[in-house]
């Protein structure tokens, strides 16, 4: 049987279906109905934040965001990401300055953020990747010294805290994505959480066609509603959120008993202060080393029927839709591990057997 690299966690049927049995008795489909309303509640008190809203899907969260804050100029960010974070920027008209990032966690790298803030700087877009965490207060340091905004990509880290506190709480905008193949999902589906209610209300009209009113609409506003059965699904979901991750936790574990002390092996460390949520578990193989190339792996992987993710590659600053336009030179430490990173298969029921047998071909190699 194939062994995907994620696989959606998903209720039991008949609790989907005892969920949803209130849609059909109400025929309210979408426009932020009853079980919009319900998930957005529950979301709030388990992230732990101020203000919470849901979007049809992550990109939206993020794209909407960012003109929520109507902002002009450059957003400091960094190529080793999803498509999405680069995109949203330049779907702003904002020009993207990519920053390298720190090797052992892949997150920005804060020593060099401050040398490429210019008078155009209006934000700082960061990443939590994998589950690893920025350094949240070195970014708030300078973005306080320089009046800038902080938009965190935070897709891979849904449930996590830092030194206590939802990691949804953190900058002036955190965005989720509960895509089908993250940690917690709504089929398709995100949130941005925020501190300020006034961006919120704006927001909200830009998330709802700019309508403020059943006979007002004072804003264009572009259309990023979560439905009513992506919202049961996250009702359900949510329920049994902790106990996912748990089991996650049980395969990040079994692999690091089996790969953590192999040489030309590196995995991501393990952060202080951190609730981490186990969403993915990166390889980086130095093949001089190892012996084998991440392609080989791969390759090898793929010949027995389990598939591996090149996973960030290539980085979002080598697009071809970017024409060559940023030099990928810029970020090395960046290009140095998306040419030898992979993420192996990670869900919450993935079996300690199957997990036996990826590291085994890993090591056999």
């Amino acid at each position: 049987m194939s062994i995907l690299v994620t696989r959606s966690s998903m209720p039991d049927f008949d609790e989907y279906i005892e969920e949803i049995k209130e849609i059909w008795d109400s025929h309210w489909l979408t426009n932020m109905g009853p079980k919009h309303k319900k998930l957005q509640a529950d979301l709030k008190e388990y992230l732990g934040v101020e203000n919470i809203d849901l979007f049809v899907n992550g990109h939206m969260s993020l794209e909407l965001s960012l003109q929520a804050l109507k902002m002009q100029g450059e957003v400091i960010t960094t190529p080793f990401t999803f498509a999405s974070t680069t995109h949203a920027i330049v779907r702003n008209r904002l020009e993207p300055v990519f920053c390298d990032i720190n090797p052992d966690d892949y997150t920005i790298d804060v020593s060099k953020i401050e040398s490429l803030i210019t008078d155009r700087t209006c934000a700082i877009m960061p990443v939590h990747v994998y589950g690893n965490i920025c350094n949240v207060e070195e970014i708030q340091r300078i973005a306080d010294k320089y009046g800038l905004k902080v938009i965190y990509d935070a897709a891979h880290t849904f449930g996590e805290k830092y030194k206590g506190k939802g990691i949804g709480t953190f900058g002036d905008v955190s965005c989720f994505s509960f895509h089908a193949t993250k940690v917690f999902n709504t089929i398709e589906g995100g949130a941005a959480c925020f501190k300020n209610p006034e961006f919120g209300l704006e927001l909200y009209r830009l998330k709802n066609f700019g309508i403020r009113g059943p006979e007002v609409v004072d804003a264009v506003g572009a259309n990023a509603k979560m439905n009513e059965f992506s919202a049961a699904m996250g009702i359900c979901n949510l329920r049994h959120i902790d106990e996912e991750i748990a089991k996650r936790k049980k395969v990040v574990e079994r692999y690091r008993e089996r790969l953590g002390n192999v040489n030309g092996i590196k995995l991501s460390p393990i952060q202080e202060n951190v609730q981490s949520n186990y969403a993915y578990f990166p390889v980086v193989f130095d093949e001089n080393v190892f012996g084998a190339t991440r392609n080989e792996v791969c390759d090898r992987l793929a010949e027995n029927d389990i598939n591996a993710r090149k996973y960030f590659y290539p980085l979002t600053n080598m697009f071809d839709c970017f024409n060559g336009k940023y030099n990928v030179d810029d970020t090395p430490v960046a290009l140095h591990i998306s040419q030898r990173v992979l993420t192996l298969p990670l869900y919450a029921d993935l079996s300690l057997e199957d997990v036996d047998r990826i590291c085994d071909i890993i090591l056999n190699i």
